[in-house]
Protein backbone atom coordinates (compact mmCIF):
# COMPACT_ATOMS: atom_id res chain seq x y z
CA UNK A 1 0.00 0.00 0.00
CA UNK A 2 1.05 3.15 -0.54
CA UNK A 3 -0.19 6.64 0.65
CA UNK A 4 -0.20 9.99 -1.42
CA UNK A 5 -0.74 13.04 0.14
CA UNK A 6 -1.22 16.22 -2.27
CA UNK A 7 -3.09 14.20 -4.78
CA UNK A 8 -5.27 17.61 -5.29
CA UNK A 9 -1.79 19.63 -6.26
CA UNK A 10 0.12 19.80 -8.97
CA UNK A 11 2.92 17.05 -8.55
CA UNK A 12 0.87 15.09 -6.17
CA UNK A 13 -2.10 14.59 -8.43
CA UNK A 14 0.30 13.21 -11.15
CA UNK A 15 1.92 10.64 -8.69
CA UNK A 16 -1.39 9.59 -7.69
CA UNK A 17 -2.81 8.89 -11.33
CA UNK A 18 0.61 7.15 -11.96
CA UNK A 19 0.28 4.63 -9.30
CA UNK A 20 -3.69 4.41 -9.03
CA UNK A 21 -3.77 1.79 -12.49
CA UNK A 22 -1.19 -0.83 -11.03
CA UNK A 23 -0.64 -0.15 -7.34
CA UNK A 24 -3.13 -0.25 -4.04
CA UNK A 25 -3.06 3.24 -3.19
CA UNK A 26 -4.36 5.56 -0.84
CA UNK A 27 -5.23 9.27 -0.87
CA UNK A 28 -5.26 11.39 2.40
CA UNK A 29 -7.18 14.82 1.77
CA UNK A 30 -9.32 18.07 3.14
CA UNK A 31 -10.89 17.69 -0.39
CA UNK A 32 -11.71 14.05 -1.38
CA UNK A 33 -14.11 15.68 -3.99
CA UNK A 34 -11.40 16.90 -6.38
CA UNK A 35 -9.13 13.70 -6.34
CA UNK A 36 -9.42 12.39 -10.13
CA UNK A 37 -7.22 9.12 -9.68
CA UNK A 38 -8.80 6.40 -10.68
CA UNK A 39 -7.82 2.38 -9.99
CA UNK A 40 -8.70 -0.84 -8.58
CA UNK A 41 -7.55 -0.31 -5.39
CA UNK A 42 -7.56 3.58 -4.91
CA UNK A 43 -9.17 4.72 -1.68
CA UNK A 44 -9.71 8.12 -0.29
CA UNK A 45 -9.33 9.33 3.52
CA UNK A 46 -10.53 12.75 4.14
CA UNK A 47 -8.38 14.51 6.78
CA UNK A 48 -5.55 16.40 7.24
CA UNK A 49 -2.10 16.72 8.95
CA UNK A 50 -3.85 18.22 11.93
CA UNK A 51 -6.06 15.65 12.10
CA UNK A 52 -4.48 12.91 13.76
CA UNK A 53 -7.54 10.15 13.73
CA UNK A 54 -7.43 10.76 9.89
CA UNK A 55 -3.74 10.24 9.66
CA UNK A 56 -3.99 6.92 11.91
CA UNK A 57 -6.77 5.84 9.32
CA UNK A 58 -4.80 6.86 6.09
CA UNK A 59 -1.46 5.28 7.30
CA UNK A 60 -2.44 2.47 8.88
CA UNK A 61 -0.90 -0.93 6.47
CA UNK A 62 0.82 1.71 4.39
CA UNK A 63 3.98 0.44 3.21
CA UNK A 64 5.82 3.60 1.31
CA UNK A 65 4.42 7.21 1.28
CA UNK A 66 5.07 10.58 -0.60
CA UNK A 67 5.18 13.59 1.03
CA UNK A 68 4.12 16.91 0.21
CA UNK A 69 3.35 19.71 2.94
CA UNK A 70 2.92 23.85 1.88
CA UNK A 71 1.82 25.62 5.00
CA UNK A 72 5.09 27.36 6.06
CA UNK A 73 3.88 28.18 9.32
CA UNK A 74 3.33 24.57 10.37
CA UNK A 75 4.76 21.35 11.29
CA UNK A 76 2.57 19.39 9.31
CA UNK A 77 6.01 17.36 8.12
CA UNK A 78 6.95 16.42 11.74
CA UNK A 79 2.78 15.43 12.65
CA UNK A 80 2.92 13.42 9.44
CA UNK A 81 6.57 11.51 10.49
CA UNK A 82 5.29 10.60 14.14
CA UNK A 83 2.06 9.43 13.09
CA UNK A 84 4.21 7.25 9.89
CA UNK A 85 6.53 6.00 12.61
CA UNK A 86 3.67 4.93 14.92
CA UNK A 87 1.52 3.20 11.93
CA UNK A 88 4.84 1.25 10.74
CA UNK A 89 5.24 3.47 7.20
CA UNK A 90 8.71 2.13 6.04
CA UNK A 91 9.81 4.55 3.62
CA UNK A 92 9.15 8.37 3.14
CA UNK A 93 9.53 10.03 -0.40
CA UNK A 94 9.42 13.67 0.72
CA UNK A 95 8.65 16.24 -1.90
CA UNK A 96 11.46 19.39 -0.94
CA UNK A 97 13.51 22.08 -3.12
CA UNK A 98 16.48 22.89 -4.76
CA UNK A 99 17.28 25.94 -2.60
CA UNK A 100 18.10 24.19 0.50
CA UNK A 101 21.68 22.91 -0.98
CA UNK A 102 22.69 26.45 -1.66
CA UNK A 103 24.03 28.02 1.50
CA UNK A 104 22.93 31.56 0.46
CA UNK A 105 19.23 31.08 0.34
CA UNK A 106 18.41 31.59 3.96
CA UNK A 107 14.40 33.15 3.66
CA UNK A 108 12.01 31.73 5.19
CA UNK A 109 10.90 29.15 3.04
CA UNK A 110 13.92 27.52 2.25
CA UNK A 111 14.84 27.89 6.14
CA UNK A 112 11.15 25.81 6.49
CA UNK A 113 12.13 22.87 3.77
CA UNK A 114 15.73 22.46 5.01
CA UNK A 115 14.12 21.63 8.67
CA UNK A 116 11.40 19.52 6.92
CA UNK A 117 14.36 17.22 5.52
CA UNK A 118 16.31 17.45 9.16
CA UNK A 119 12.68 15.88 10.47
CA UNK A 120 12.72 13.28 7.91
CA UNK A 121 16.52 12.30 8.11
CA UNK A 122 16.10 11.79 11.88
CA UNK A 123 13.05 10.03 11.51
CA UNK A 124 14.11 6.64 11.87
CA UNK A 125 12.30 5.57 8.64
CA UNK A 126 13.89 5.17 4.77
CA UNK A 127 13.76 7.74 2.87
CA UNK A 128 14.41 10.01 -0.20
CA UNK A 129 14.34 13.13 -1.06
CA UNK A 130 13.57 15.21 -4.14
CA UNK A 131 14.49 18.27 -5.10
CA UNK A 132 13.06 20.07 -7.92
CA UNK A 133 13.99 23.32 -9.55
CA UNK A 134 10.95 26.08 -10.26
CA UNK A 135 8.39 24.13 -11.99
CA UNK A 136 7.50 24.97 -15.45
CA UNK A 137 3.86 25.17 -14.26
CA UNK A 138 4.40 28.21 -12.33
CA UNK A 139 4.07 30.18 -15.65
CA UNK A 140 0.38 29.22 -15.22
CA UNK A 141 -0.02 32.35 -13.00
CA UNK A 142 0.64 34.16 -16.69
CA UNK A 143 -2.35 32.84 -18.16
CA UNK A 144 -4.77 35.33 -17.19
CA UNK A 145 -2.95 38.26 -18.92
CA UNK A 146 -2.20 36.32 -21.43
CA UNK A 147 -5.53 35.69 -22.63
CA UNK A 148 -6.89 39.13 -22.25
CA UNK A 149 -3.85 41.46 -22.60
CA UNK A 150 -1.14 39.35 -24.49
CA UNK A 151 1.21 39.96 -22.05
CA UNK A 152 3.48 38.37 -19.72
CA UNK A 153 4.51 40.24 -16.83
CA UNK A 154 7.03 38.84 -14.27
CA UNK A 155 9.93 40.36 -11.80
CA UNK A 156 13.00 39.81 -14.33
CA UNK A 157 13.04 38.97 -17.80
CA UNK A 158 16.65 37.66 -18.43
CA UNK A 159 17.29 35.59 -15.04
CA UNK A 160 17.47 32.00 -16.34
CA UNK A 161 15.83 28.90 -14.46
CA UNK A 162 16.48 25.14 -15.40
CA UNK A 163 12.94 24.75 -14.36
CA UNK A 164 11.39 21.34 -14.44
CA UNK A 165 8.14 20.10 -15.63
CA UNK A 166 6.12 18.45 -13.05
CA UNK A 167 5.50 15.26 -14.68
CA UNK A 168 8.80 14.63 -14.51
CA UNK A 169 8.99 15.22 -11.15
CA UNK A 170 6.13 13.01 -10.13
CA UNK A 171 7.90 9.92 -12.71
CA UNK A 172 10.56 10.44 -10.08
CA UNK A 173 8.37 10.08 -7.25
CA UNK A 174 6.67 7.02 -8.45
CA UNK A 175 9.84 5.10 -9.10
CA UNK A 176 11.15 5.84 -5.50
CA UNK A 177 8.05 5.02 -4.11
CA UNK A 178 7.69 1.47 -6.10
CA UNK A 179 11.19 0.55 -7.03
CA UNK A 180 14.06 -0.58 -4.82
CA UNK A 181 17.36 1.22 -4.19
CA UNK A 182 15.72 4.50 -3.26
CA UNK A 183 16.66 4.69 0.50
CA UNK A 184 18.52 7.71 1.56
CA UNK A 185 19.14 9.10 -1.98
CA UNK A 186 18.84 12.41 -3.22
CA UNK A 187 17.46 13.97 -6.30
CA UNK A 188 17.88 17.14 -8.08
CA UNK A 189 15.63 17.63 -10.24
CA UNK A 190 15.72 20.03 -13.29
CA UNK A 191 14.59 20.46 -16.68
CA UNK A 192 16.98 20.12 -19.51
CA UNK A 193 18.17 23.70 -20.00
CA UNK A 194 17.91 27.10 -18.02
CA UNK A 195 14.92 29.32 -19.95
CA UNK A 196 14.44 33.01 -18.95
CA UNK A 197 11.14 34.69 -18.63
CA UNK A 198 11.84 36.45 -21.79
CA UNK A 199 12.23 33.11 -23.61
CA UNK A 200 9.42 31.32 -22.42
CA UNK A 201 7.23 34.55 -23.46
CA UNK A 202 8.83 33.52 -27.24
CA UNK A 203 7.73 30.14 -26.84
CA UNK A 204 4.57 30.62 -25.79
CA UNK A 205 3.70 33.19 -28.32
CA UNK A 206 5.29 30.43 -30.89
CA UNK A 207 2.97 28.08 -29.47
CA UNK A 208 -0.53 30.16 -29.48
CA UNK A 209 0.76 31.69 -32.57
CA UNK A 210 0.17 35.18 -32.15
CA UNK A 211 2.61 37.85 -30.49
CA UNK A 212 2.81 38.71 -26.94
CA UNK A 213 4.36 41.61 -25.01
CA UNK A 214 6.77 40.79 -22.01
CA UNK A 215 6.76 43.23 -19.35
CA UNK A 216 9.48 43.29 -16.27
CA UNK A 217 8.04 44.60 -13.39
CA UNK A 218 10.96 45.08 -11.16
CA UNK A 219 11.31 44.58 -7.43
CA UNK A 220 9.07 47.26 -6.17
CA UNK A 221 6.26 46.55 -8.80
CA UNK A 222 6.32 42.76 -7.95
CA UNK A 223 6.39 43.29 -4.17
CA UNK A 224 3.54 45.45 -4.50
CA UNK A 225 1.55 42.36 -6.57
CA UNK A 226 2.94 39.62 -3.97
CA UNK A 227 1.67 41.58 -1.33
CA UNK A 228 -2.02 40.88 -2.60
CA UNK A 229 -1.33 37.49 -2.47
CA UNK A 230 0.57 36.45 0.49
CA UNK A 231 2.10 37.26 3.52
CA UNK A 232 4.83 39.89 3.81
CA UNK A 233 7.51 37.31 5.16
CA UNK A 234 6.48 34.51 2.35
CA UNK A 235 6.66 38.10 -0.24
CA UNK A 236 10.12 38.95 0.93
CA UNK A 237 10.99 35.31 0.77
CA UNK A 238 10.01 34.89 -2.82
CA UNK A 239 11.75 38.11 -3.78
CA UNK A 240 14.74 37.04 -2.14
CA UNK A 241 14.64 33.50 -4.29
CA UNK A 242 14.07 35.79 -7.60
CA UNK A 243 17.39 37.61 -6.58
CA UNK A 244 19.19 34.76 -6.40
CA UNK A 245 17.84 33.78 -9.56
CA UNK A 246 19.12 36.53 -11.58
CA UNK A 247 22.75 36.13 -9.45
CA UNK A 248 22.38 32.79 -11.73
CA UNK A 249 21.88 30.49 -8.44
CA UNK A 250 19.17 28.70 -10.57
CA UNK A 251 20.90 28.00 -13.81
CA UNK A 252 22.14 24.69 -13.23
CA UNK A 253 20.80 21.65 -14.84
CA UNK A 254 20.84 18.52 -13.08
CA UNK A 255 21.53 14.82 -14.72
CA UNK A 256 18.85 13.10 -12.29
CA UNK A 257 16.02 12.95 -14.47
CA UNK A 258 17.36 11.51 -17.36
CA UNK A 259 19.17 8.87 -15.18
CA UNK A 260 16.53 7.70 -13.52
CA UNK A 261 13.96 8.04 -16.11
CA UNK A 262 15.62 6.71 -19.18
CA UNK A 263 14.83 9.56 -21.30
CA UNK A 264 15.77 12.96 -21.59
CA UNK A 265 13.84 15.85 -19.09
CA UNK A 266 10.36 17.48 -20.51
CA UNK A 267 11.70 21.10 -22.43
CA UNK A 268 9.36 23.83 -21.91
CA UNK A 269 8.60 23.67 -25.47
CA UNK A 270 7.18 20.77 -24.59
CA UNK A 271 5.05 21.51 -21.50
CA UNK A 272 3.90 24.72 -23.32
CA UNK A 273 2.87 22.61 -26.22
CA UNK A 274 0.86 20.60 -23.98
CA UNK A 275 -1.36 22.95 -22.02
CA UNK A 276 -1.33 25.97 -24.52
CA UNK A 277 -5.47 25.72 -24.04
CA UNK A 278 -4.93 27.46 -20.42
CA UNK A 279 -3.22 30.49 -22.14
CA UNK A 280 -5.76 30.71 -25.70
Amino acid sequence: MILVTGATGTVGREVARLLAPAHPLRILTRRPELVTAQGPAVTVVRGGFTDPESLHRALTGVHAAFLVTNRVTEEDDARFIDAARACGVRHLVKLSAAAVEDPEADDLITRWQRENERAVRESGLAWTLLRPRSFMSNTLSWAPAVRSEGVVRALYGESANACVDPRDVAEVAAHALTRDGQEGRVHALSGPEAVTALEQTAVLSKVLGRPLRFEELGPERARSALLDRYPEAITEALLHSAGRQQNGAKARVDSAVPAILGRPARTFDTWAADHAQAFA
